[in-house]
């Protein structure tokens, strides 16, 4: 079962997802799907390329975007950003848990939401972003 978190009307997080919950994401109204997930840390059935062409099969934008704990780059903010911009519609993040998903969505707000406005959207589904409070903005 699917649990997907809306940290707006049009970003929402997610665990990981199985092939079998694209259908159901597609007819949740998500137009795109990211994937924050590297390859080396899943199952060869939920690996990119599988994802990517069960995704794109039923018409769903699949961006790839791996974001390894600890180690995010400017690269993948920009990569996120990137995507949620040209997203036709509702745009749904996935990792393990969601919290590098909801990581890297709070990096491309910074300068745009306050920082106490990131953290609390993201700490009502659990996830806490405190320690980056000084990267957006204070």
């Amino acid at each position: 079962m699917m649990d997907i978190r809306h940290l707006t009307e049009r970003y929402a997080v997610s665990p990981m997802i199985a092939l079998e919950d694209l259908a159901q994401i597609k007819a949740l109204g998500f137009t795109d799907v990211i994937n924050n997930r590297p390859d080396g840390e899943i199952t060869p059935d939920v690996q990119t390329a599988a994802m990517q062409a069960a995704a794109t099969a039923l018409g769903l934008k699949f961006h790839i975007n791996p974001v390894i704990g600890g180690a995010m780059t400017p690269e993948n903010v920009q990569v996120q950003a990137g995507a949620m911009a040209q997203a036709q519609g509702p745009v749904l993040a996935y990792c393990a848990s969601g919290n590098r998903s909801s990581v890297v969505w709070a990096l491309t707000q910074a300068g745009s939401r306050s920082a106490d406005d990131l953290i609390s959207t993201a700490a009502k589904f659990g996830y806490n972003l405190e320690h980056l409070r000084p990267a957006l903005g204070g």
